[in-house]
This record gives structure tokens, sequence and C-alpha cells, in this order.
């Protein structure tokens, strides 16, 4: 593939292509649901202390106007449209404006230093780039002079550079007044370019997540997200009163599907976080019918849980152990498929109108009709954590290169320790090597620029996903881990990291571990404590310590953490458990390359930064 911009990727842009009536292209769906749905409340953004309305005519109104602004521009088809920014209306704005035009909307992760955003700006070939504020502009103009096709760059908050010049450079608002300025002159031009769009144009580059290298642009086009979509809403009992809090970043094709895709074709009311700092006050603000959070999520959720019960009276205590059991008792039942008896049930709900119910809208989820773990493998034991406090949360597998969802647990077909079964549509394989294979509409259609990537990863149009597992007799899929991880002893013995990682940040006081043992005698592990609760902890046990560093070195907190792993070593065959382990003293971070921009542990960095550590272990 190149990226020549006389060489575009959504090409045929003469032909009539469908009607827009046809619902075949994401702004096609969009535009009939601003006609649907018309002055209801499609999106809320907080300011000044209050959630501001934007309605669905209103929300068409801004993405007509970026779309003729970068038509005004000279945006071609298939040109590539980079974004940079939090969760915020603006950014919908400008990914639905450029793709009712016929370009590519490229996402950029606000994390990424200034050289990661020249790499994805580069690779891309962008021609625009819209950024959140001066921080994220300062990025890109560190770098420019290495950026030949980046031609303007809009500036979505202005604050700071009221008297900045560069001509380059224009704010949100002028490209809007450009866009208004044009619709007059070309009142038609917006029109036709949108009719034009394809199923098979290319939507969005969605740049993995780089664990093993640098990340690779995966080509998705209209009919990859729509699909995906149109047979996640088969499966899931969505409304359009639905309320979705969007706050995990947007350039992520998780949260892009909740907040864009499936909130356009299921008329959800969009809430933007604030920042990421204020979403659990945000949560508690809102209380979303409808909540998407990866594992590590649900896992701070289930420790901030546990420890403020320890820190409660001895009363309530004794409260929160017996609701909890009951708890307990009845989500097994269910999860069983089978009905709690009277008395159970009776118990059940007292627990839940004495003790959940309040724990539930303290995390702000005690609205949360349906609730998804997605992302990255989660512990069954908080997936069976949740479903006791009464949080029936599903657990989903999906990729990049599969516009999200693969899989999916449905209705009250929850098998814990699975990711359910494949959505409508959706094929599912193993191969011989026990890797899990894919087809179906959803699959991407390749690489950027990277045909051996490209070949290597679709072979005879099944998706090589690069995870292993297992298809139960019930069509239930069980991840094993990746490929790649599984750690072979000097004793031959295969073992799978991910499970034992998992059950180690089950504990309040771990919020991640690198399980390691490949070509070694035994199992060791880096782990990382949760930093609140260990502070918490010294404090409530009166353990001295002048830095977060200098705890993780005392005996105490040693002795604490060796207790954590020793109960999951009692879980685990002798050869699966853990003989030795080191405290990191910091938590893993994006800054130091530990943690991709979705909090997935690059383990191959933390092997290399903590190498000498590990040898002393063995």
């Amino acid at each position: 593939m190149t990226g020549e911009r006389e060489m575009p990727l959504n090409k045929n842009a003469g032909d009539d292509g469908p009607g827009v009536n046809d619902l075949d292209t994401v702004p096609k769906l969009f535009f009939d649901r601003v006609a649907r749905y018309g002055d209801r409340v499609a999106l809320r953004k907080k300011h000044l202390g209050l959630w501001n309305k934007i309605s669905w005519r209103e929300y068409g109104r801004m993405v007509s106007r970026v779309g003729q602004g970068l038509l005004a521009l000279g945006l071609e088809p298939g040109d590539r449209v980079a974004i940079i920014g939090d969760s915020r209306p603006e950014w919908l704005y400008a990914d639905l404006g450029n793709l009712s035009v016929r370009g590519v909307s490229v996402g950029v992760y606000t994390t990424n230093s200034a050289h990661e955003v020249q790499y994805v700006l580069a690779h891309s070939g962008a021609r625009f780039f819209f950024v959140e504020d001066e921080e994220q502009l300062d990025k890109v103009l560190q770098t420019r002079d290495q950026l030949p096709d980046l031609e303007k760059v809009i500036v979505m908050d202005m604050t700071g550079l009221k008297s900045f010049l560069d001509s380059m450079v224009i704010s949100f608002e002028e490209l809007l007044r450009l866009g208004k300025d044009f619709g007059d002159r070309h009142p038609d031009i917006f029109e036709q370019r949108l009719a034009r769009t394809r199923s098979d144009d290319v939507a969005t580059f969605v740049y993995t997540s780089g664990t093993t290298g640098p990340p690779k642009a995966a080509l998705l086009s209209h009919q990859n997200v729509l699909s995906n979509s149109r047979s996640f809403a088969r499966h899931v009992p969505a409304f359009d009163t639905d309320v979705v809090l969007s706050y995990l970043p947007l350039c992520h094709i998780g949260e892009r599907t909740i907040s864009v895709y499936h909130a356009i074709n299921m008329g959800f009311t969009v809430f933007f976080a604030e920042s990421p700092d204020t979403v659990p006050e945000n949560l508690r603000e809102i209380s979303p019918t409808f909540f998407f959070g990866v594992p590590r999520i649900w896992e701070k959720f289930h420790s901030a849980i546990n420890i403020g019960v320890q820190n409660a009276s001895w009363f309530k205590r004794q409260i929160y152990g017996m609701a909890l059991g009951i708890g307990h008792k009845a989500a097994r039942k269910r999860l069983d498929r089978r009905r709690p008896p009277l008395w159970l049930r009776v118990l059940d709900g007292l627990a839940s109108v004495v003790v959940f119910r309040k724990i539930k809208k303290l995390l702000g989820i005690d609205r949360a009709r349906f609730a998804l773990s997605g992302a990255a493998p989660i512990s069954p034991g908080v997936l069976e954590y949740f479903h006791a406090i009464g949080v029936n949360i599903r657990e989903s597998y999906g990729l990049t290169e599969s516009a999200a969802l693969i899989s999916m647990h449905t209705g009250d077909d929850i098998r814990l320790g699975t990711c359910g079964r494949a959505l409508p549509g959706v094929e599912i394989k193993i191969a011989d090597d026990g890797e899990i294979l894919v087809r179906g509409d959803n699959v991407f259609q390749g690489y950027y620029r990277d045909e051996v990537n490209t070949r290597a990863t679709l072979i005879d149009g099944w998706l090589n996903t690069g995870d292993s597992g297992e298809l139960g007799a019930d069509g239930h899929l069980r991840i094993t881990g990746r490929k790649k991880d599984v750690i072979i002893t000097s004793g031959g013995k295969n073992i799978t990291p991910q499970y034992i990682e998992n059950l180690l940040k089950f504990s309040p006081y771990i919020i991640d571990a690198v399980v390691i043992g490949d070509g070694r005698k035994y199992l060791t592990a880096i782990i990382v404590a949760e930093e609140e609760n260990l502070i918490e902890y010294a404090q409530t046990n009166r353990i001295p310590f002048t830095t977060y560093r200098s705890l993780t070195q005392t005996k105490e907190i040693i002795q604490l953490i060796d207790g954590e792993v020793q109960k999951v070593n009692r879980e685990l065959s002798r050869v699966e458990q853990v003989k030795k382990f080191a405290l990191t003293d910091k938590v893993l971070d994006q800054e130091d390359d530990e943690l991709t921009p979705t909090l997935k542990v690059k383990r191959q960095k933390v092997i290399e930064a903590y190498k000498d550590v590990i040898d002393g272990m063995y």
C-alpha cells in the first residue's frame, strides 16, 4: 500500500455510489439519526458545573460545518485527518465531519510524546491535524519540519493562544466560519460528497498498542465498524434512552465503538468526562445505564471497596461479610443458570437494599443495566464479585483488527472464565497450534504500508489473532493467553502467565504483575503495588516511611505482598506457583513506555527494565 495522495484510499470519488437512505456508512447512518431525533439530547458536556445539552440537530449542524470547512481547505477523498484530544464533542465533530466528505480519520493518543505524534502523522501522511489545546499543539510544532504532508493544524481550545500567529495553525471556530462560507457558496457539495461515501471506504486508521514494536495502522472500513455495531445491537438490549460516559481515549476502537458507532446506531446520550481525573465523580453524577470498563477500572473498583470495608467498623464489616456471602451464593446459582430458592432470593434482595445498593451508588454504577469488560483479560474472581453485588458484568473479546468485538456474554448466558460466544456474522475457529482465527465483515482490510504483517495476519480470509484459546462445545471462547507470551520452563512445562497474573491482580494491594520463567527452573514475578491502598495500609498499621519507594522496601509491606502471593499459589499447581517476587519501587506508567495507552502492560519493556532484578531472583 502507498501513502501517496494521488492514489487515494477511498477511490471512485466520481461514482454516484449508494443513496443516502441505504445507511451503509457511518455518516449516512448519523444523518438519518439527526433527522429522526431532531431536538432530543445527543451529547452532554459539563461547563461551569452544569451538564450542557447538545441536541442531535446541533450535533448534525456542527458535523456539517466541520466537513464543509475541510472541503474549503481542499480535502480530497482518502486524505487522512488526524485528531488528538481527550473525550469531547469536538473530537466527534472532527471525526464525523471528516468521514462525511470521504476523509479518513486517524486517532492519536494524548499521552503520546512529540516523537510518537510525529511517527503517526508521518506514517499516515495526514494533511490536517485537529489538536485539543496548546500542550498538544506544541508536540506537532516541535516536529513539523519532518511532516511534509501536513498542511493545517486546527486547535479546539485556544486558551493561551489568543495572540499566537502561525500560517499553519487555525482555531476550530475559524474552521467553522470557513465551513459556513463554503456551504453558502457551494450548497450542494457536502451532500454530494456524503452521498458518495461507500461501505468499503476506509473510515479510520486505528494504531495498535505497540506492545511488541512500532504501532501498526489497522485499516477499518465503514462496513467493518457498522457490521460490528449492528451485530452488537442484535445481542444487547440497548435503547435510545440509555446514557453512557465517554472517558477512555476516543482513538481506541473500544471507546469509539461505544461513544460514536453504538451511540449513533442505538441513539445513546453521550456524556463526556471532564478529565481522566474526574471520572469517578462524573460516574456518580450521571449514573450511566450502559457502562464499558477496561479490566483496570473494574479492578480499581473492587480494590477500593475492599479497602473501604477494611477501614469500616467491626459491625459494618460483619454486615458486609454476611451480605457478600449471600450475594455469592445467589450469583453462583444464576451463573449456573439455576433459579435461586425463594429463601435465597429474599436474603439476596435484602442484602441488595441494605448493602450493595449503597456500594453501587458510591461507584456510580447503580443504574448500569448493561456492564461490559473488555480490551484485556480480567480475573474471573473480579467478575464473580460484581455479580455477587448485583452488577452483571459481561466479558468480551476483541481486537483493533476486528473493529472491536469478536465475542461476548449475552443475556443470562454468562460463563466466567470465557468471553462468550461469537457475535452474529462472526466465525471463530481454533488453529491446530491453538491460535484463535476469526472471519467476518468486521475483519479489517490490512495494515497501512505494511504488506508483510498484513499477509501474516490475514490468511485465506481469516484473521490470525495471535491469541491462544479454546472453543467449548457450547460455543463459548476461552482465552488462554498470547501465543508469544507462553512460558516454557527449563523442565519443558508450558505455562500461560496471563492466568497467574490475573489471580495476583485480584488482590487489592496488587495492580500489576509480570510473571517470568521462560527457560528458567521456576516462576518469579515483578509485582507492582496499588499505591493508594498500600499507603493507606501503612498509615492504618503505623508503618513508618518517607517516600513510596521507601515504603515498598519495608519488611511489613514485603510480608503483606508475600501473603497475597501465597494465597494465589494455593490455587495453582506446583509448577505454576510463583517462587520469588520483586516489588517495584514505583507504579508502571506510559511515560516510561511500560504501559500502552489502554493501560496494558508492555511485558518485554518491563522485563528489560528489571533484568538485573529478575536475574537476582535466580
